[in-house]
């Protein structure tokens, strides 16, 4: 077969490939919200731009790799959905790095920032000291959220697809006890029939699955 109409079906397979995949696993994708899916798209692009220009490579061992990594990325997004333990070891969390003009050491640790990086945050948000900073925090895509004083914290979601985010509920001074009252208040029993659960000015607001209509 001609190289360049090798070449050309290639391209072809992994440009329906890439549409495929990104249909399947979630138009998230198209904007990365977690390192998962940055790693993802990486990995993607390096299979078909590798394979494409090397002539040993078959058609048909093009399209198992493809197929394979199709399976891998919506069985991690399949577990990543229904445990949530795994899914804050793959993706991580929101971490408060910045409370009421104190620096948390620990959380910069975790999310891998030194003292320079969150001078450098802060100053590229034209913020120039920690003292004028209410509380920051790094969302799990790397991205820092800075609230100055006399701003409103911002909300983060009680339970999402489902599962308890434990260190919200604690942030909040709440149990588990006072939280199944209120769900059971709204009609419904457990977690799992949740999609989204917002606390806003002292309410618990749910959306479930399934309408209770």
């Amino acid at each position: 077969m001609n190289g360049f109409v090798l070449v050309s079906i290639k391209l072809l397979i992994g440009f329906l490939a890439l549409i495929m995949i990104i249909n399947i696993s979630g138009k998230g994708n198209l904007a990365p919200s977690s390192a998962s899916d940055q790693v993802q798209n990486y990995v993607l692009g390096g299979i078909i731009g590798g394979v494409i220009y090397n002539n040993n490579i078959k058609i048909m061992d093009y399209v198992g790799i493809l197929c394979i990594w199709c399976v891998l990325v919506l069985s991690l997004k399949w577990i990543k959905k229904h445990n949530i333990k795994i899914k804050q070891l793959v993706d991580g969390k929101a971490l408060i790095i910045i409370d009421n003009g104190k620096i948390n050491i620990e959380n910069c640790k975790k999310v891998g920032l030194s003292a320079h990086d969150v001078s450098f945050k802060l100053r590229t948000n034209n913020v120039y000291s920690v003292r004028d900073v209410k509380r920051a925090v790094v969302e799990q895509n790397g991205q820092l959220i800075i609230i100055h004083p006399g701003e409103k914290n911002p909300k983060f979601p009680l339970i999402t697809d489902g599962h308890l985010q434990t260190d919200i509920l604690e942030l909040l001074g709440k149990d588990e006890k006072w939280l199944i009252e209120e769900i059971k208040k709204q009609g419904l029993n457990k977690y799992s029939d949740i999609f989204l659960g917002e606390y806003v000015d002292s309410k618990l607001i749910l959306e479930p699955y399934h309408s209770l209509d």
